[in-house]
C-alpha cells in the first residue's frame, strides 16, 4: 500500500510539473525566439502568419474606414466599420494558433477588439466625431506597441 501512494504522489508531482509547462507554453510564452532587433518573433506557419497579417490588414482599414466617415460626420458607419473588427471577430483566429501566440500580445490583440467595441458603442450613442478620433488615437498606441515588441516570422531566426 506504501508503494502505491509513493508512485501515486510521484505521478500527481510529475502530472502538476508537465501541466504547468504546459500552460506556461501554450498560454503564457508562445511560439516565440529573441531577434536582433530587440523584438519578439512569434513563429507561425505560413497560413497562420497569413492569418494574423490579415487581422492587421483588417485593424488598419477599418482605421481608415473610420477616419473617412468621422470626417463625412457619418457616425453610424465609424459604428458600423469599429464593429467589424470588434470582440466579435476575435472568434476568427482558431485555438491552434492563440497556443502560439505569447500572452502580451493576445492580451493587446484582446485590448484593440474591445477598443473597437468602445468607438463603435459610443458612436452609436454620443455621435461625437471628435470624441471617436480620441478614441482611435489611444487605440492605435496599442498597434504601435505591438509592432515595436514583435514581428511574426514563419521559420526562427538562422535557420
Amino acid at each position: 500500500m506504501r508503494k502505491t501512494t509513493s508512485w501515486l504522489g510521484l505521478l500527481l508531482a510529475l502530472s502538476a510539473v508537465l501541466n504547468g509547462a504546459l500552460i506556461y507554453r501554450f498560454i503564457i510564452a508562445g511560439s516565440t525566439v529573441e531577434v536582433a532587433d530587440q523584438r519578439t518573433a512569434i513563429v507561425l506557419e505560413e497560413g497562420e502568419r497569413q492569418l494574423v497579417l490579415e487581422e492587421m490588414r483588417q485593424f488598419l482599414t477599418s482605421v481608415q474606414g473610420i477616419t473617412q466617415a468621422i470626417t463625412q460626420e457619418k457616425m453610424d458607419e465609424v459604428a458600423a466599420k469599429a464593429r467589424a473588427v470588434g470582440s466579435a471577430a476575435a472568434g476568427a483566429v482558431p485555438a491552434s494558433v492563440m497556443g502560439k501566440l505569447p500572452l502580451d500580445f493576445k492580451q493587446l490583440g484582446l485590448s484593440t477588439h474591445q477598443g473597437f467595441d468602445a468607438i463603435a458603442m459610443d458612436a452609436e450613442s454620443l455621435g461625437d466625431g471628435t470624441h471617436a478620433m480620441e478614441q482611435l488615437g489611444r487605440l492605435l498606441n496599442n498597434c504601435i506597441a505591438c509592432h515595436a515588441a514583435y514581428q511574426i516570422r514563419t521559420t526562427p531566426p538562422g535557420l
